[in-house]
């Protein structure tokens, strides 16, 4: 017999409730969470991963963990903040006890690496949908905005673009280790939660990649009412994207989506500071704002490139 919602939540859900300023976790009608520090505000994000739509149903059950909180961590990221809490609402077809075991067990493992407490949450019946809510603390003053670039700032990036979009495509010519290790980065995200909490004081402007550069970079733009130039030669691609760009395919890291790196601006007097940053992971600058608006794209042989599409968005027309 499967189990009820209630032996579902206690069996697979709970003990992951231990955290700075949790009084009560998960087992209540709410979570009892301890206020914050004097000069800190909570920053607060949710995400929805559809089966279908965001991931193949069939996928491995412990990545779509792992999934679920790092695109979350991610947005936390972008805003400089450090995870405290989480809460989970699960659709689920059936209560499969080997699923729900993976699953539980990716998310819970990744929770751990960043002190994150799962507070509560709900579990339904119905078509698999998944949705995650993340909160933080980021010291108000300090935190990381959309606005905030200013005509001169460096545009840089954190990794490597456009892996999880070529893992998508699987072209034939990857080799057994490019194929895993784009996998990996389609699968199992890294949130860049350490070098947003080194970027604070340090960028001007920050976002993270989850809809494609062009995209997310023309927020980061619109929001602060500036323009901006990028080189496409400047982007930090791995040998497998290399090889597309060098044929002139530059769609999957301009807009291919799922990197969830993060887009920051920094004013060129703090950019020897943010050389000696902790960030624990590469940044490279791969432009610079300026003041007339729009996203300019600077082909490797100094011509104007110009983009098919601009990056995923759920309500648009299909590419």
């Amino acid at each position: 017999m499967p189990p009820s919602e209630f032996e579902l939540i206690a069996r697979y859900f709970t003990g992951h409730d231990r955290g700075d300023g949790v009084l009560l976790g998960v087992g209540d009608d709410a979570a009892l969470l301890a206020p914050l520090a004097p000069g800190e505000a909570l920053a607060v994000t949710v995400d929805t991963l559809v089966a279908g739509v965001h991931f193949d149903p069939a996928c491995d059950p412990a990545a779509l963990g792992h999934k679920l909180l790092a695109v979350n961590l991610s947005d936390l990221a972008a805003m400089g903040a450090e995870p405290l809490w989480a809460t989970l609402a699960l659709t689920l077809p059936t209560a499969d006890a080997a699923w729900l075991e993976a699953f539980s067990g990716g998310l819970a493992a990744l929770a751990a690496d960043h002190g994150v407490a799962l507070v509560g949450g709900d579990t339904t019946r119905g078509p698999l949908t998944l949705t995650l809510q993340a909160a933080g603390r980021v010291p108000a003053d300090r935190a990381l905005r959309r606005a905030g670039a200013r005509p001169g700032d460096g545009i840089y990036v954190t990794g490597t673009l456009g892996d999880a979009a070529l893992a998508l495509r699987d072209p034939p010519d990857l080799d057994r280790v490019e194929r895993a290790a784009l996998r990996q980065r389609l699968e199992r995200p890294t949130p860049r939660v350490a070098a947003g909490r080194a970027l604070r004081g340090l960028a001007s402007a920050a976002i993270d990649l989850s809809d494609g550069l062009a995209a997310d970079l023309g927020h980061v733009l619109d929001a602060s009412g500036v323009g901006a130039t990028v080189t496409l030669a400047d982007l930090p691609l791995t040998p497998a994207l290399a090889r597309l760009a060098a044929a002139g395919d530059w769609q999957l890291p301009l807009a291919g989506g799922d990197d969830y790196e993060l887009c920051f601006t920094v004013p060129a007097a703090r950019e020897a500071t943010l050389a000696a940053a902790a960030l624990a992971v590469a940044a490279t600058r791969i432009g610079t704002v300026e003041a007339a608006s729009g996203l300019r794209l600077r082909a490797p042989d100094g011509t104007p490139y110009r983009l098919a599409r601009a990056g995923y968005d759920h309500f648009g027309a299909a590419p």
